[in-house]
C-alpha cells in the first residue's frame, strides 16, 4: 500500500489512534474516578495505586516495543495496541475488585504505549518523506480530541444517570469506533524511514539529558492530570465545574502542540520546553492554591495547554540528537516518561491520604517541573 495521496488523512489517522488509546484509554480514568471513589468506597491511595498500575504498563509496553522481540507490521501492532486499549477500558465496567482493576489498567497502558511508539513510527517518518512534517501537530493533537470526547461522552450519560461501569462500556465501544477509523486511514508502509539528521559526538549525553528531563515532566503533570476532577469535586466553591473543568483540558491541549511548534520555531526548541513547563508549574500550583472556580479553570487549561506540547518538543528534541533507531529513541524517552508516571499518582494518594491535602505532592510536582526545564535550557543551543 502506498502513501496516500493526501498526507492529511494520514495525519487525521494519527490523531485518531492517540485521540482512542491515550485521550480516551489512558485519562477517562480522571472523569470516572470521582464516581467509582463514591459508589466503591476507594481510598486516594488505592485510586492513585490504579493509576499507577496503568502508567506502569506505559513503561512495560514501551520496553516491550523498544526490543527486538517486535518485529512485522508496524501497522499490525498499532491495530492491536488499539484493540487491546479499548477491550481493557471496557472490560472495566465487569468488575469491582482492585485486582481486576490494576491488571486492566497496566494491560491498558502497555498497549497504549504500543499505539504511540508505532503511530509516531507509521506516521512522522511517512509526513517527513512527503515534506509535510508540519501535520505532526495534527497527529499529537489527538491526545486532546480524545480527552475532550471523553469528557463530553461522561459527563452527558451522567446527566442521565449512567453509572461508573456504564461510563466505562460507553468509552471502550467509542475506542472500536475510532479502531475501525485508524484500520481505513493508515495503511501499512512499504518506504523507507526518512533519513535522520546528522549527530553530533556530545549526542548521547544530549539525549541523556533530555531523557532525564522527560522523566521529570512526566511526574510533574500526572498528579493533576489524575486528580484534577477529584480536586474540583473536593472543592466547596467549584464543585459545580466537575462536568466541565476535564472537558477544558482536552479544548486546550487539542491545538496546544500547533502553538509549541509556533513558539519552538521562534524561540528555540530547548525554551519552548522551558517555557511549557514553567506554565504549566503556574496550573499545578493553582490547582491547590486556588481552590474556587477561576484557579481550577486556570489550572485546566493551563495543564491541557501545555502537556501534549511539551510532550511533541520532547519526542522531536530526542530525534534531532539520539544515535539510534528512531522507534527506540520514542521508546526510551517513553520509558523516562513511564517511570515519572509510576511514582506520581501513588505517591500523591498516599501523601493526600496522610495529610488530607493535595498540596505537598502538587508541589513536588511544580520542583519537577522546574527542574525539567532548566535541565533543557542548559541544552538549547545544541537542540534548537
Amino acid at each position: 500500500m502506498t502513501i496516500p495521496r493526501h498526507p492529511i488523512s494520514l495525519a487525521i489517522g494519527g490523531l485518531v489512534a492517540l485521540a482512542a488509546a491515550m485521550g480516551i484509554g489512558r485519562f477517562v480514568y480522571t472523569p470516572i474516578l470521582p464516581l467509582m471513589v463514591e459508589a466503591l468506597d476507594l481510598t486516594r491511595a488505592q485510586a492513585g495505586f490504579i493509576a499507577s498500575a496503568n502508567f506502569a504498563g506505559y513503561l512495560a509496553g514501551a520496553l516491550l516495543a523498544a526490543t527486538t522481540l517486535i518485529t512485522g507490521s508496524r501497522r499490525t501492532w498499532l491495530l492491536s495496541g488499539l484493540a487491546v486499549s479499548a477491550l481493557s477500558t471496557g472490560a472495566m465496567a465487569f468488575f469491582s475488585s482492585m485486582t481486576a482493576f490494576v491488571l486492566l489498567r497496566f494491560i491498558g497502558g502497555a498497549a497504549s504505549a504500543f499505539v504511540l511508539v508505532f503511530s509516531l513510527a507509521l506516521v512522522l517518518d511517512r509526513l517527513s518523506l512527503v515534506g509535510r512534517a508540519n501535520l505532526s501537530a495534527v497527529h499529537f493533537g489527538g491526545v486532546g480530541v480524545g480527552i475532550a470526547a471523553s469528557a463530553l461522552l461522561v459527563s452527558g450519560l451522567v446527566k442521565f444517570g449512567a453509572v461508573w461501569q456504564s461510563l466505562w462500556a460507553a468509552s471502550g465501544m467509542l475506542s472500536l469506533i475510532a479502531l475501525a477509523i485508524v484500520a481505513y486511514l493508515v495503511p501499512d508502509r512499504t518506504d523507507s524511514p526518512a533519513p535522520g539528521a546528522s549527530i553530533s559526538a556530545g549526542g548521547n549525553r544530549l539525549f541523556t539529558v533530555l531523557v532525564v528531563a522527560y522523566g521529570l515532566f512526566g511526574f510533574g503533570y500526572v498528579i493533576t492530570a489524575t486528580f484534577l476532577v477529584a480536586i474540583v469535586r473536593a472543592s466547596a466553591e467549584a464543585h459545580a465545574l466537575e462536568p466541565i473543568v476535564w472537558l477544558v483540558v482536552g479544548l486546550t491541549a487539542a491545538p496546544s502542540v500547533v502553538l509549541w511548534t509556533w513558539a519552538s520555531d521562534r524561540i528555540g526548541l530547548g525554551w519552548a520546553f522551558a517555557l511549557a513547563c514553567w506554565i504549566e508549574a503556574v496550573g499545578v500550583a493553582a490547582s491547590v492554591f486556588w481552590l474556587a472556580t477561576p484557579g481550577m479553570l486556570l489550572a485546566a487549561a493551563l495543564l491541557g495547554g501545555t502537556f501534549m506540547g511539551i510532550t511533541a518538543l520532547g519526542l522531536v528534541g530526542a530525534r534531532r540528537v539520539a544515535q539510534r533507531d528512531p522507534r527506540r529513541t520514542l521508546a526510551i524517552m517513553t520509558v523516562a516518561f513511564g517511570i515519572g508516571q509510576i511514582v506520581g499518582p501513588t505517591f500523591a494518594g498516599v501523601v493526600r491520604d496522610a495529610s488530607g491535602s493535595f498540596l505537598v505532592p502538587s508541589l513536588t510536582a511544580v520542583g519537577a517541573l522546574l527542574a525539567a526545564a532548566l535541565l533543557v535550557i542548559m541544552i538549547s543551543r545544541q537542540i534548537s
